[in-house]
């Protein structure tokens, strides 16, 4: 058996990706390593500070579960780029699609002249999101410019101009988007004034509120109805499992309830699926798990596999309500990243990643909830799919804990594993990693992240680390 072989993904559902990369946690250097800290020296050179990283490893090759650096470490990817990489890096039909269009031509501006891609995503697209209805898509660069162009869709359509967001809510960096966004560091700090007409809501957050999906949805409409007026509102936006915000998964209800709503009162139900769309919390969409049918929704993210692609799809008359020119961008659509879009896709049905996520959301969630019951500071384990989290309060209460959570993170980056976190408070962890990833190396990644909170407790004994 040849060493490529022998360390191929071993996962039978998932995508063949870069199937020569060992999947392995390997450590050869500390982390970061020297060749990357001298990379590190050239950035700061270069970059502006306000360009942060999570963790300063310059990377080189990367696929199935595993991000490969400069100086030779193999770690455990637990982020996928902030759930883009969803079906993995370098998947065999994104680059397959990719290469063959980069041959072919690299753009032409699709509001110049058009081309197939373009029309087959957004023919997918009208396909895979929620809802039998005709549907239309305009595509974009990123989740930020995706929102703003669902917010103008939807102004335009209603006639009306008011914007309703919710409590922890993340939408993007642009300024309309910023407005949108509740957290305001480090997203929102110095860059004021932001846009006008955007009210916020609470959210439906079990953990704090201990209200059902219902009750939360009238306390939240009540505060629509009350600051706003539904005759003002053009959209609610909402996104069906908060991202930034630390993975809170609204009440059962919740989301029915503030669909019906809209519908009832000319509101325009923005659904932002840009971190919990494509497969990722075990459905097409985290809006299918209630049968929640938005009106337009924006995905972007795991679209195309790591190419920047971004969509605003929904109901054929909302998207036709715009004025010719309206809507476009330079790069909107762009032929690779459209190529990429059609290979992700093709890679998610083959490998059903919908089943694959749910089957990692099982393993997640036995090994999360096993760390709860042995430590106290772990006060919530929620999420859906392949889309989990886990949040850290002082023992008891829900004072967040956001040093501990940092603690956390440093041991698991020293010893191999990418975490990310989030949070109003900075105290909760997301797990979001890519469906290719094997089990074992999974399960290895859990046993470092148990490892990391034996060894950052308050009373903690030295801790052999888990060998890579």
């Amino acid at each position: 058996m040849t060493d490529t072989q022998q360390h191929a993904p071993t996962t039978p559902t998932g995508p063949a990706t870069n199937v020569g990369l060992p999947q392995e946690r390997r450590l050869v250097t500390a982390i970061p390593g020297p060749a990357s800290l001298e990379r590190l020296e050239r950035k700061k050179a270069y970059v502006a500070d306000g360009v942060g990283t999570t963790l300063p490893v310059f990377v080189v090759a990367a696929g199935g579960g595993v991000l490969v650096d400069v100086d030779g470490n193999s770690l455990i990817d637990l982020g996928s780029g902030i759930a883009v990489t969803t079906v993995g890096n370098a998947a065999p039909a994104v680059v397959r699609n990719v290469t063959e269009q980069v041959q072919a031509f690299t753009h032409t501006c699709f509001m110049v002249t058009p081309y197939d891609g373009y029309v087959d995503v957004a023919q997918a697209l009208a396909e895979l999101t929620p809802g039998s209805h005709a549907k239309k898509s305009a595509l974009f660069n990123s989740g930020a410019e995706a929102v703003e162009n669902a917010v103008k869709i939807a102004r335009v359509a209603t006639g009306k101009d008011a914007v309703a967001v919710f409590d922890h809510a993340y939408h993007g960096r642009t300024n309309l988007t910023m407005a949108m966004t509740a957290k305001n560091m480090p997203y929102k700090h110095g860059f004021g004034p932001f846009a006008g007409e955007v009210y916020r809501a609470p959210m439906s957050y079990p953990f704090r509120d201990g209200l059902s999906g219902p009750e939360a949805a009238a306390r939240a409409i009540d505060v629509i109805e009350k600051q706003v007026g539904a005759t003002n509102l053009a959209c609610v936006v909402i996104e069906p499992v908060q991202g930034e915000g630390g993975f809170v998964v609204p009440a059962p209800g919740f989301l029915p309830a503030l669909s019906q709503w809209c519908t009832d009162n000319d509101v325009v139900l923005i659904a932002d699926e840009i971190q919990s769309g494509f497969c990722r919390t075990g459905d097409w969409f985290a809006s299918d798990h209630e049968g929640v049918v938005p009106d337009l929704v924006t995905t972007a993210k795991g679209i195309a596999g790591g190419l920047p692609l971004a969509a605003v799809t929904g109901r054929a008359e909302l998207m036709d309500s715009v004025h010719g020119g309206g809507l476009g961008g330079t790069y909107g659509g762009n032929p690779l990243a459209c190529a990429a879009a059609l290979g992700a896709i093709e890679e998610m049905r083959e490998h059903d990643l919908v089943g694959r996520a749910r089957d990692l959301g099982a393993l997640m969630t036995e090994r999360l909830t096993a760390l709860a019951a042995e430590h106290p500071v772990v006060a919530d384990v929620r999420g859906r799919g392949a889309m989990m989290a886990i949040k850290l309060c002082e023992p008891g209460t829900t004072t967040p804990d956001a040093a501990r959570t940092a603690a956390v993170a440093a041991h698991c980056h020293r010893n191999g594993v990418v975490v990310l976190t989030c949070g109003t408070w900075g105290n909760v962890f997301r797990f979001l990693p890519p469906l290719s990833i094997p089990d074992a190396l999974l399960h290895e990644a859990f046993d470092v992240v148990a490892e990391a909170f034996a060894a950052t407790a308050p009373d903690a004994e030295p801790v052999t680390p888990v060998a890579p």
